[in-house]
């Protein structure tokens, strides 16, 4: 098990039971108490938990998401598929974010990759290594406390069910930016209707973030693929790259594939 895939699991671990001690997770995880220590030491430096006497405490309220997100995250699926999307983003990017549960899981691939770069010489304040515009609150919570990662957030008006800024002050912020790279999150994919999303005031935004970059990636489970919801985000001519699972069923990965769409299984 890699060092990601360690603190990727105790913050799951974290998160279901809102504290860990140092042998149930050294049993958990099969490693050695001093592996789980050090573990514990390098996410405390990183403020993903609080560190304790044996243990650590979940930090603050990057654990108090919504049932949506506390029911499905970290699953292995979601963090495959983020481990995957993370990787075609380089240092120096301009990324932007949509909120979602996969999404989420990116920002966390992504701060956990560049762990390495927070410190400098003589303890200097590090450089950003990446820029991550979002309209999602718990993304910014998130990754606001990890100097190596510049946040910038939107305004607009919260939705209490997905933690999204909606609205013409988010759609402002966007109009003023350039990004490198959008990483979506959708609720369906559909090879004649392209991707689209519940909401129409969610779908305006990834819309507008396919505009605002120079390339596009999208990351879903294949549950979703052949599917459409309400409201059209942008055909699939926009799209570059469909991060999902295994199971994608090989007619609708053809069809992705004609449409232009590079499909990477995760």
């Amino acid at each position: 098990m890699s060092k990601q895939e360690r603190w990727s699991a105790l913050l799951e671990l974290l998160a279901a039971e809102g504290r860990l001690e140092i042998e149930g997770a050294a049993t958990a995880l099969e490693v050695s108490h001093a592996t789980i220590r050090r573990d514990l030491d390098e996410l405390a430096e990183q403020q993903m938990l609080v560190r304790t006497r044996g243990g650590a405490l979940a930090h603050g309220v990057s654990y108090e998401l919504p049932l949506r997100y506390k029911s499905s995250r970290n699953t292995p699926e979601k963090q495959r598929i983020a481990a995957a999307a993370a990787d075609l983003v380089a240092d120096g990017e301009v990324l932007g974010l949509n909120g979602g549960t996969t999404t989420t899981e990116v920002a966390r691939a992504l701060a956990l990759r560049t762990s390495g770069n927070q410190r400098t010489a003589l303890g200097s304040a590090p450089a950003p290594v990446l820029t991550v515009v979002t309209n999602a609150l718990n993304i910014a919570v998130e990754l606001a406390v990890r100097p190596q990662i510049k946040i910038v957030t939107t305004g607009g008006v919260a939705r209490p069910q997905t933690f999204e800024l909606v609205g013409p002050l988010t759609m402002g912020v966007l109009n003023e930016v350039v990004l490198d790279v959008a990483i979506l999150g959708v609720d369906g994919v559909d090879p004649r209707m392209g991707i689209t999303a519940h909401h129409e005031d969610e779908a305006g935004i990834s819309r507008l973030l396919t505009e605002r970059a120079h390339r596009v990636i999208v990351v879903t489970d294949s549950s979703k693929l052949g599917h459409r919801a309400f409201a059209r985000i942008c055909g699939l001519d926009r799209i570059d790259v469909l991060v999902t699972d295994a199971r994608v069923p090989d007619d609708v990965s053809a069809r992705l594939v004609e449409a232009g769409v590079k499909v990477i299984t995760a």
